[in-house]
Protein backbone atom coordinates (compact mmCIF):
# COMPACT_ATOMS: atom_id res chain seq x y z
CA UNK A 1 0.00 0.00 0.00
CA UNK A 2 1.52 3.07 -0.81
CA UNK A 3 2.02 6.40 1.33
CA UNK A 4 1.64 8.77 -1.81
CA UNK A 5 -1.39 9.53 -1.79
CA UNK A 6 -1.65 12.07 -5.01
CA UNK A 7 -4.44 14.28 -4.30
CA UNK A 8 -6.11 16.31 -6.75
CA UNK A 9 -6.43 19.57 -4.84
CA UNK A 10 -8.52 21.41 -7.77
CA UNK A 11 -10.83 18.40 -6.90
CA UNK A 12 -11.04 18.36 -3.46
CA UNK A 13 -12.27 21.73 -3.16
CA UNK A 14 -14.79 21.48 -5.95
CA UNK A 15 -16.42 18.58 -3.91
CA UNK A 16 -15.91 20.30 -0.62
CA UNK A 17 -18.16 23.21 -2.77
CA UNK A 18 -20.41 20.87 -4.05
CA UNK A 19 -22.53 20.51 -0.57
CA UNK A 20 -23.17 21.72 2.87
CA UNK A 21 -25.32 18.82 4.53
CA UNK A 22 -23.64 15.63 5.08
CA UNK A 23 -25.66 12.40 4.52
CA UNK A 24 -24.96 10.40 7.53
CA UNK A 25 -24.87 6.88 8.58
CA UNK A 26 -24.21 6.96 11.81
CA UNK A 27 -26.15 10.21 12.52
CA UNK A 28 -23.60 12.20 14.25
CA UNK A 29 -22.41 11.44 17.71
CA UNK A 30 -24.89 12.73 20.18
CA UNK A 31 -28.14 12.30 17.95
CA UNK A 32 -30.22 9.73 20.10
CA UNK A 33 -30.81 6.23 18.14
CA UNK A 34 -32.55 3.17 19.10
CA UNK A 35 -29.35 0.76 19.51
CA UNK A 36 -28.03 -1.48 16.68
CA UNK A 37 -29.12 -5.29 17.70
CA UNK A 38 -26.30 -7.41 19.05
CA UNK A 39 -24.29 -8.95 16.49
CA UNK A 40 -20.92 -11.30 16.36
CA UNK A 41 -21.64 -12.09 20.08
CA UNK A 42 -20.34 -8.42 20.89
CA UNK A 43 -21.07 -8.16 25.36
CA UNK A 44 -21.64 -4.39 25.12
CA UNK A 45 -23.73 -3.24 22.27
CA UNK A 46 -24.11 0.17 23.16
CA UNK A 47 -20.63 2.24 24.06
CA UNK A 48 -19.94 5.92 24.46
CA UNK A 49 -16.31 6.87 23.19
CA UNK A 50 -14.03 9.58 23.80
CA UNK A 51 -11.92 12.54 21.59
CA UNK A 52 -10.78 15.47 21.30
CA UNK A 53 -11.26 18.24 18.48
CA UNK A 54 -8.61 17.28 16.24
CA UNK A 55 -9.02 16.16 12.67
CA UNK A 56 -6.78 12.95 13.76
CA UNK A 57 -10.03 11.77 15.22
CA UNK A 58 -11.30 11.13 11.72
CA UNK A 59 -11.61 7.18 12.17
CA UNK A 60 -13.94 7.66 14.64
CA UNK A 61 -15.95 10.20 13.16
CA UNK A 62 -15.75 8.43 9.99
CA UNK A 63 -17.12 5.04 11.51
CA UNK A 64 -19.95 6.72 13.20
CA UNK A 65 -21.24 8.52 9.93
CA UNK A 66 -20.39 5.85 7.44
CA UNK A 67 -22.34 3.68 9.44
CA UNK A 68 -19.12 1.31 10.15
CA UNK A 69 -19.92 0.79 14.22
CA UNK A 70 -23.42 -0.26 13.00
CA UNK A 71 -22.20 -2.77 10.47
CA UNK A 72 -20.34 -4.43 13.81
CA UNK A 73 -23.16 -4.45 15.98
CA UNK A 74 -22.19 -1.37 17.80
CA UNK A 75 -24.28 2.13 18.51
CA UNK A 76 -21.61 4.41 19.16
CA UNK A 77 -22.00 7.79 20.89
CA UNK A 78 -18.64 9.75 20.41
CA UNK A 79 -18.23 12.28 23.37
CA UNK A 80 -15.87 15.32 22.62
CA UNK A 81 -14.19 16.21 25.94
CA UNK A 82 -12.11 19.16 27.30
CA UNK A 83 -8.92 18.21 27.20
CA UNK A 84 -6.45 14.89 27.64
CA UNK A 85 -6.88 15.02 30.97
CA UNK A 86 -10.32 14.74 31.47
CA UNK A 87 -10.45 12.29 28.75
CA UNK A 88 -7.96 10.38 30.39
CA UNK A 89 -9.62 10.05 33.60
CA UNK A 90 -13.14 9.64 31.43
CA UNK A 91 -11.25 5.80 30.35
CA UNK A 92 -9.55 4.97 33.83
CA UNK A 93 -13.07 5.91 35.34
CA UNK A 94 -15.73 4.17 33.23
CA UNK A 95 -17.55 6.91 31.92
CA UNK A 96 -15.62 6.46 28.56
CA UNK A 97 -15.53 2.84 27.40
CA UNK A 98 -12.64 3.84 24.96
CA UNK A 99 -11.03 7.04 23.23
CA UNK A 100 -9.14 8.36 20.87
CA UNK A 101 -5.66 8.99 22.97
CA UNK A 102 -2.56 10.18 23.08
CA UNK A 103 -0.02 7.71 22.25
CA UNK A 104 2.12 8.50 25.72
CA UNK A 105 -0.99 8.48 27.73
CA UNK A 106 -1.48 4.67 27.60
CA UNK A 107 2.76 3.84 27.46
CA UNK A 108 3.16 6.39 30.73
CA UNK A 109 0.51 4.17 32.30
CA UNK A 110 2.42 1.23 31.58
CA UNK A 111 5.83 2.74 32.65
CA UNK A 112 4.30 3.55 35.91
CA UNK A 113 4.62 7.64 35.46
CA UNK A 114 0.75 7.88 34.04
CA UNK A 115 -2.49 7.30 35.19
CA UNK A 116 -2.73 4.58 37.75
CA UNK A 117 -4.52 2.06 35.60
CA UNK A 118 -3.30 -0.63 33.11
CA UNK A 119 -4.14 0.81 29.97
CA UNK A 120 -3.41 -0.84 26.17
CA UNK A 121 -3.80 0.30 22.55
CA UNK A 122 -4.83 -2.08 20.41
CA UNK A 123 -4.60 0.17 17.17
CA UNK A 124 -3.09 2.98 16.22
CA UNK A 125 -5.05 6.00 14.56
CA UNK A 126 -2.50 7.56 12.23
CA UNK A 127 0.60 9.12 12.08
CA UNK A 128 1.96 12.09 11.36
CA UNK A 129 -0.35 15.41 11.82
CA UNK A 130 1.11 17.70 14.10
CA UNK A 131 3.03 21.10 13.48
CA UNK A 132 4.70 23.40 15.58
CA UNK A 133 3.63 27.34 14.96
CA UNK A 134 5.42 30.55 15.89
CA UNK A 135 3.51 33.94 16.21
CA UNK A 136 3.79 36.52 13.83
CA UNK A 137 6.14 38.45 16.09
CA UNK A 138 8.35 35.34 16.14
CA UNK A 139 8.18 34.78 12.73
CA UNK A 140 8.92 38.44 11.50
CA UNK A 141 12.02 38.20 13.78
CA UNK A 142 13.76 35.15 11.83
CA UNK A 143 12.36 35.19 8.44
CA UNK A 144 14.98 37.31 6.93
CA UNK A 145 17.66 34.91 7.64
CA UNK A 146 16.35 31.89 6.25
CA UNK A 147 17.70 30.46 3.38
CA UNK A 148 15.33 31.15 0.37
CA UNK A 149 14.42 28.20 -2.33
CA UNK A 150 15.16 29.51 -6.29
CA UNK A 151 11.30 30.46 -6.21
CA UNK A 152 11.90 32.69 -2.92
CA UNK A 153 9.98 30.57 -0.46
CA UNK A 154 11.91 29.65 2.57
CA UNK A 155 13.39 25.99 2.79
CA UNK A 156 12.27 23.15 4.38
CA UNK A 157 12.72 22.03 7.18
CA UNK A 158 13.50 25.31 9.64
CA UNK A 159 15.96 24.20 12.09
CA UNK A 160 15.11 25.47 15.86
CA UNK A 161 18.72 26.77 15.65
CA UNK A 162 17.09 30.03 14.70
CA UNK A 163 15.13 30.49 17.75
CA UNK A 164 19.05 29.99 19.58
CA UNK A 165 19.08 33.33 22.41
CA UNK A 166 15.23 33.61 22.74
CA UNK A 167 13.30 33.45 25.63
CA UNK A 168 10.25 31.68 24.17
CA UNK A 169 7.20 30.40 25.79
CA UNK A 170 5.81 27.40 23.86
CA UNK A 171 2.35 25.40 24.38
CA UNK A 172 1.90 21.82 23.74
CA UNK A 173 -1.31 19.81 24.70
CA UNK A 174 -0.19 17.05 27.33
CA UNK A 175 3.15 15.76 29.37
CA UNK A 176 3.19 12.32 27.67
CA UNK A 177 2.12 13.68 24.39
CA UNK A 178 3.83 13.32 20.60
CA UNK A 179 3.59 16.93 20.48
CA UNK A 180 5.78 17.52 23.69
CA UNK A 181 8.79 15.12 22.65
CA UNK A 182 8.22 16.79 18.93
CA UNK A 183 8.80 20.06 20.22
CA UNK A 184 11.72 18.99 22.04
CA UNK A 185 13.51 16.68 19.60
CA UNK A 186 13.08 19.76 17.11
CA UNK A 187 14.43 22.18 19.76
CA UNK A 188 17.88 20.00 21.23
CA UNK A 189 18.00 19.09 16.97
CA UNK A 190 19.11 22.82 16.98
CA UNK A 191 21.22 22.87 19.87
CA UNK A 192 18.70 24.73 22.28
CA UNK A 193 17.55 22.59 25.77
CA UNK A 194 13.86 22.24 26.81
CA UNK A 195 14.62 21.33 30.09
CA UNK A 196 14.46 18.53 32.31
CA UNK A 197 11.83 16.56 34.24
CA UNK A 198 11.98 16.08 38.24
CA UNK A 199 10.80 13.34 39.52
CA UNK A 200 6.61 13.88 39.85
CA UNK A 201 7.04 16.90 37.59
CA UNK A 202 4.53 17.65 34.97
CA UNK A 203 6.57 21.60 34.11
CA UNK A 204 9.76 19.71 32.76
CA UNK A 205 11.16 23.37 33.26
CA UNK A 206 14.75 22.29 34.71
CA UNK A 207 17.82 23.96 32.81
CA UNK A 208 15.30 25.13 29.91
CA UNK A 209 16.10 27.34 27.54
CA UNK A 210 12.76 27.92 26.29
CA UNK A 211 10.21 27.69 28.33
CA UNK A 212 7.09 24.65 27.37
CA UNK A 213 3.52 24.38 29.25
CA UNK A 214 0.15 22.47 28.30
CA UNK A 215 -2.45 24.41 26.47
CA UNK A 216 -5.38 22.66 25.30
CA UNK A 217 -5.76 22.39 21.13
CA UNK A 218 -8.58 24.15 21.01
CA UNK A 219 -7.68 27.19 22.54
CA UNK A 220 -3.70 27.34 20.74
CA UNK A 221 -4.97 30.17 18.82
CA UNK A 222 -6.71 32.30 21.00
CA UNK A 223 -3.89 31.82 23.22
CA UNK A 224 -1.01 32.73 21.17
CA UNK A 225 -2.94 35.57 19.78
CA UNK A 226 -3.07 37.28 23.56
CA UNK A 227 0.75 36.82 23.63
CA UNK A 228 0.81 34.55 26.45
CA UNK A 229 2.43 31.76 24.17
CA UNK A 230 4.80 32.64 21.43
CA UNK A 231 4.58 29.36 19.37
CA UNK A 232 3.00 26.21 19.98
CA UNK A 233 2.67 22.38 18.93
CA UNK A 234 -0.42 20.84 17.91
CA UNK A 235 -2.09 18.92 15.87
CA UNK A 236 -4.98 19.81 13.39
CA UNK A 237 -6.63 22.00 12.49
CA UNK A 238 -5.31 24.41 14.72
CA UNK A 239 -1.91 25.40 12.92
CA UNK A 240 -3.91 26.03 10.36
CA UNK A 241 -6.11 28.06 12.14
CA UNK A 242 -3.28 30.22 13.20
CA UNK A 243 -2.90 30.93 9.48
CA UNK A 244 -6.36 31.04 8.47
CA UNK A 245 -6.60 33.67 11.29
CA UNK A 246 -2.74 35.28 10.16
CA UNK A 247 -1.56 35.51 13.71
CA UNK A 248 0.82 32.86 13.00
CA UNK A 249 2.99 31.06 10.66
CA UNK A 250 3.90 27.32 11.38
CA UNK A 251 7.37 26.53 10.58
CA UNK A 252 7.92 22.94 10.61
CA UNK A 253 5.14 19.65 10.61
CA UNK A 254 5.96 16.36 12.67
CA UNK A 255 6.54 14.63 9.60
CA UNK A 256 9.57 17.08 8.81
CA UNK A 257 11.14 16.02 12.51
CA UNK A 258 10.26 12.60 12.27
CA UNK A 259 9.21 11.16 9.53
CA UNK A 260 6.13 8.11 10.17
CA UNK A 261 5.39 9.84 13.48
CA UNK A 262 3.58 7.55 15.97
CA UNK A 263 0.66 10.18 16.95
CA UNK A 264 -3.25 8.93 18.65
CA UNK A 265 -3.92 5.64 18.86
CA UNK A 266 -7.72 4.13 20.44
CA UNK A 267 -7.20 3.77 23.86
CA UNK A 268 -9.05 1.56 26.58
CA UNK A 269 -8.27 -0.09 30.25
CA UNK A 270 -6.98 -3.54 29.86
CA UNK A 271 -9.84 -4.45 32.22
CA UNK A 272 -12.86 -3.08 29.53
CA UNK A 273 -10.76 -5.49 27.00
CA UNK A 274 -10.68 -8.79 29.18
CA UNK A 275 -14.55 -8.59 29.97
CA UNK A 276 -15.45 -7.62 26.20
CA UNK A 277 -13.01 -9.33 23.60
CA UNK A 278 -15.84 -9.50 21.00
CA UNK A 279 -16.63 -5.85 21.70
CA UNK A 280 -13.27 -4.99 21.18
CA UNK A 281 -12.82 -6.85 18.25
CA UNK A 282 -15.97 -5.48 16.87
CA UNK A 283 -14.46 -1.57 17.59
CA UNK A 284 -11.12 -2.77 15.71
CA UNK A 285 -12.78 -3.88 12.59
CA UNK A 286 -15.46 -0.99 12.63
CA UNK A 287 -12.01 1.85 12.93
CA UNK A 288 -9.53 -0.32 10.30
CA UNK A 289 -12.39 -0.20 8.30
CA UNK A 290 -13.12 3.93 8.67
CA UNK A 291 -9.37 4.13 8.34
CA UNK A 292 -9.06 2.31 4.72
CA UNK A 293 -11.76 4.80 3.57
CA UNK A 294 -9.81 7.73 4.37
CA UNK A 295 -6.92 6.85 2.64
CA UNK A 296 -8.83 4.57 -0.47
CA UNK A 297 -7.77 5.59 -3.93
CA UNK A 298 -5.23 8.66 -3.56
CA UNK A 299 -7.39 10.20 -0.81
CA UNK A 300 -10.77 10.22 -3.11
CA UNK A 301 -13.10 10.43 -0.01
CA UNK A 302 -10.82 12.92 1.56
CA UNK A 303 -13.20 15.81 0.70
CA UNK A 304 -16.05 14.26 2.27
CA UNK A 305 -14.11 13.74 5.61
CA UNK A 306 -13.41 17.30 5.54
CA UNK A 307 -17.52 17.90 5.37
CA UNK A 308 -17.96 15.42 7.95
CA UNK A 309 -15.16 16.88 10.30
CA UNK A 310 -16.60 20.30 9.93
CA UNK A 311 -19.37 19.38 11.81
CA UNK A 312 -19.97 20.46 15.22
CA UNK A 313 -20.36 17.42 16.62
CA UNK A 314 -16.59 16.60 15.67
CA UNK A 315 -13.80 18.81 15.30
CA UNK A 316 -16.49 22.20 13.92
CA UNK A 317 -14.05 23.88 12.61
CA UNK A 318 -14.67 25.75 9.06
CA UNK A 319 -13.81 22.93 6.42
CA UNK A 320 -11.59 25.39 4.50
CA UNK A 321 -9.11 25.16 7.19
CA UNK A 322 -9.54 21.27 8.04
CA UNK A 323 -9.31 21.25 4.00
CA UNK A 324 -5.78 22.95 4.18
CA UNK A 325 -4.47 20.00 5.56
CA UNK A 326 -6.26 16.87 5.16
CA UNK A 327 -6.30 17.02 0.93
CA UNK A 328 -2.69 16.40 0.66
CA UNK A 329 -1.39 19.96 0.98
CA UNK A 330 -0.17 21.64 3.90
CA UNK A 331 -0.67 25.46 4.15
CA UNK A 332 2.43 27.44 6.09
CA UNK A 333 1.56 30.71 4.98
CA UNK A 334 -0.99 32.63 2.70
CA UNK A 335 0.60 32.30 -0.57
CA UNK A 336 3.01 29.40 0.63
CA UNK A 337 1.07 26.04 0.28
CA UNK A 338 3.10 22.80 -0.50
CA UNK A 339 2.62 19.12 -1.15
CA UNK A 340 2.25 17.03 1.89
CA UNK A 341 1.16 13.66 0.44
CA UNK A 342 1.72 11.93 3.93
CA UNK A 343 0.75 14.89 6.25
CA UNK A 344 -1.86 12.60 7.47
CA UNK A 345 -1.65 8.65 7.36
CA UNK A 346 -4.63 6.92 8.32
CA UNK A 347 -4.31 3.46 6.73
CA UNK A 348 -1.48 3.23 4.73
CA UNK A 349 2.47 2.23 5.58
CA UNK A 350 0.57 -0.32 8.02
CA UNK A 351 -0.42 3.05 10.50
CA UNK A 352 -3.09 1.00 12.17
CA UNK A 353 -0.58 -1.65 13.27
CA UNK A 354 0.56 -1.20 16.91
CA UNK A 355 4.44 -1.50 16.82
CA UNK A 356 6.45 -2.30 19.36
CA UNK A 357 9.16 -0.41 18.54
CA UNK A 358 6.50 2.93 18.50
CA UNK A 359 5.89 2.49 21.89
CA UNK A 360 10.08 2.04 22.70
CA UNK A 361 10.48 5.33 20.80
CA UNK A 362 8.00 7.43 23.09
CA UNK A 363 9.73 5.58 26.07
CA UNK A 364 12.80 7.09 25.24
CA UNK A 365 11.89 10.50 24.99
CA UNK A 366 10.32 10.08 28.55
CA UNK A 367 13.60 8.74 29.69
CA UNK A 368 15.35 11.47 27.16
CA UNK A 369 13.72 14.39 29.08
CA UNK A 370 13.75 12.44 32.92
CA UNK A 371 9.84 11.78 33.06
CA UNK A 372 11.51 8.03 33.48
CA UNK A 373 13.70 9.21 36.20
CA UNK A 374 16.60 6.35 36.30
CA UNK A 375 17.97 3.94 33.74
CA UNK A 376 16.10 1.19 32.65
CA UNK A 377 17.44 -2.03 30.85
CA UNK A 378 16.84 -2.86 27.21
CA UNK A 379 13.91 -5.69 28.41
CA UNK A 380 12.31 -3.05 30.14
CA UNK A 381 11.70 -1.08 27.45
CA UNK A 382 10.84 -4.27 25.33
CA UNK A 383 8.28 -5.41 28.36
CA UNK A 384 6.74 -2.07 28.81
CA UNK A 385 5.76 -1.98 25.26
CA UNK A 386 4.43 -5.15 25.26
CA UNK A 387 1.95 -4.63 28.49
CA UNK A 388 0.37 -1.74 26.75
CA UNK A 389 0.45 -2.21 22.73
CA UNK A 390 -1.54 -4.97 21.42
CA UNK A 391 -0.78 -6.01 18.12
CA UNK A 392 -2.22 -9.59 19.18
CA UNK A 393 -5.57 -7.58 19.37
CA UNK A 394 -5.03 -5.64 15.86
CA UNK A 395 -3.90 -9.30 14.19
CA UNK A 396 -7.66 -10.82 15.35
CA UNK A 397 -9.60 -8.11 13.57
CA UNK A 398 -7.54 -7.42 10.85
CA UNK A 399 -7.59 -10.72 9.75
CA UNK A 400 -11.22 -11.55 9.63
CA UNK A 401 -11.72 -8.33 7.39
CA UNK A 402 -8.95 -9.97 4.60
CA UNK A 403 -10.26 -12.98 4.85
CA UNK A 404 -13.54 -11.56 4.08
CA UNK A 405 -12.10 -9.46 1.30
CA UNK A 406 -12.43 -6.35 3.06
CA UNK A 407 -8.95 -5.01 3.05
CA UNK A 408 -6.15 -6.31 1.58
CA UNK A 409 -4.03 -9.00 2.72
CA UNK A 410 -0.77 -6.72 1.68
CA UNK A 411 -2.18 -4.39 4.35
CA UNK A 412 -1.44 -6.42 7.40
CA UNK A 413 2.76 -6.36 7.76
CA UNK A 414 4.42 -9.36 8.72
CA UNK A 415 6.42 -8.59 11.47
CA UNK A 416 7.96 -9.77 14.72
CA UNK A 417 6.34 -5.61 16.19
CA UNK A 418 9.44 -3.93 15.29
CA UNK A 419 10.08 -1.53 12.58
CA UNK A 420 13.77 -1.73 10.72
CA UNK A 421 16.07 0.84 10.98
CA UNK A 422 14.46 4.31 10.61
CA UNK A 423 15.84 7.42 9.96
CA UNK A 424 14.00 10.58 8.31
CA UNK A 425 14.75 12.19 11.62
CA UNK A 426 15.55 15.77 11.34
CA UNK A 427 18.81 15.54 13.52
CA UNK A 428 20.09 12.72 10.73
CA UNK A 429 20.26 9.85 13.64
CA UNK A 430 18.25 6.60 12.97
CA UNK A 431 16.27 4.61 15.61
CA UNK A 432 16.12 0.83 16.11
CA UNK A 433 13.82 0.07 18.36
CA UNK A 434 15.62 -3.12 19.92
CA UNK A 435 18.48 -0.60 21.04
CA UNK A 436 16.91 1.70 23.27
CA UNK A 437 19.50 2.06 25.33
CA UNK A 438 22.10 2.46 21.98
CA UNK A 439 19.54 5.09 20.71
CA UNK A 440 19.74 7.25 23.73
CA UNK A 441 23.70 7.16 24.03
CA UNK A 442 23.26 8.91 20.59
CA UNK A 443 22.04 12.65 21.51
CA UNK A 444 24.02 15.44 22.54
CA UNK A 445 21.51 16.66 24.66
CA UNK A 446 19.93 14.49 26.59
CA UNK A 447 20.26 12.32 29.70
CA UNK A 448 22.75 9.90 29.84
CA UNK A 449 23.00 6.74 31.09
CA UNK A 450 23.84 6.61 34.91
CA UNK A 451 22.16 10.94 34.97
CA UNK A 452 19.57 12.02 37.42
CA UNK A 453 17.78 14.98 37.44
CA UNK A 454 17.57 17.11 40.32
CA UNK A 455 16.55 20.97 41.40
CA UNK A 456 20.22 21.98 40.72
CA UNK A 457 20.46 20.21 37.71
CA UNK A 458 21.62 17.09 36.34
CA UNK A 459 23.77 14.74 37.75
Amino acid sequence: MSGRNGFNRRGMIAALLAGIAVASCGKGGDSPEKPAASANGVEKPVLKLGFIKLTDMAPLAIAQEKGFFREEGLTVTLEPQANWKVLLDGVVGGQLDGAHMLAGQPIAAAAGIGAKAKLIAPISLDLNGNAITVSNKVWGEIAPGLPKAPDGKVQHPISAAVLKGKNLKFGMVFPFSPHNYELRYWLAAGGIQPGYYLPGDTAGTTGAQMQISVTPPPQMPSTLEAGTIDGYSVGEPWNQAAVKKKIGVPVITDEEIFKGNPEKVFGLTEAFAAKNPNTVKALLRAIIKAQQWLDADGGKNRAEAVKILSMPQYVGADAEVIGASMTGKFTFAPGDTRDAPDFNVFFNQFAGYPYYSDAIWTLTQMRRWGQIPTDKPDQWYFDTAKAVYRPDLYLAAANELAEKGVIPKAAIPETDGYKGEQSGFIDGLTFNGKQPNAYLAKFTIGLKAGQTVTPAGVK
